[in-house]
């Protein structure tokens, strides 16, 4: 039996972001509710059916607390490629971002990166879709996302799928079953920062988050 592609993914962001939670969502179906910190690491296997067959991604999920962040060059390491996740509720988060790609920029060279904003559910949104500029220039693709809402929750996964396998016309064939939404977000909302984040993508990039703070 042909062995199925796999690749180590590297998940990065502060603490509290929603990292463990994303993963956990994708392999049992379940939301964890309840913040654990991660202390260290936890590698979880993600397989998904593709159209050019299946693809395995070994998720490499690293605690985001600053103490912690000393020894995280030997999970960076042969990382091929990588989502850094902020909180779309704490500007913080988002600022912390440029370190996050620093670091990891450093140990992993042009491997595909995607941006992900979670918890874009929640109506008190400190960090404005239009305000995210950070991937701008840096060819790193930006996504919202909510995991109580499954929202983009896939999207991530997909664009990393077809840059690893060099073939921008593959998708997904089965999605994952993923668990009923534990909440519905509003279309609307939905439709205002989705045109948001493509007038921020026309518009003229700024290296700047002078607007967040």
């Amino acid at each position: 039996m042909a062995s199925i592609p796999t690749f180590k993914l590297v998940l990065v962001g502060d603490g509290g972001t929603g990292k463990t939670t994303f993963v956990k969502r994708h392999l049992t179906g379940e939301f964890e509710k309840k913040y654990v910190a991660t202390l260290g690491v936890e590698v979880h296997s993600l397989v998904f059916d593709t159209t050019r067959g299946k693809i395995r991604f070994n998720v490499w999920d690293t605690a985001g607390q600053e103490k912690f962040r000393g020894p995280l060059d030997e999970y960076y390491s042969q990382g091929q490629c990588a989502i850094i996740m902020f909180d779309t509720t704490s500007r913080i988060t988002y600022i912390d971002v440029k370190n996050w790609h620093r670091d990891l920029s450093r140990v992993c060279e042009n491997i595909p990166i995607v941006l992900v904003g979670n918890k874009v559910d929640v109506r008190d949104r400190k960090v404005k879709a239009k305000s995210i500029s950070f991937h701008h220039g840096k060819n790193i693709q930006y996504y919202d996302i909510s995991a109580k809402s499954n929202y983009n929750s896939v999207k991530p996964f997909l664009y990393l799928a077809r840059k690893l396998i060099s073939d921008p016309n593959l998708d997904f064939v089965a999605m994952p079953l993923l668990p009923p939404l534990e909440i519905q977000m509003d279309p609307s909302m939905i439709a205002k920062n989705e045109q948001e984040i493509h007038d921020a993508a026309n518009a003229e990039s700024h290296d700047d988050d002078d607007d967040l703070l």
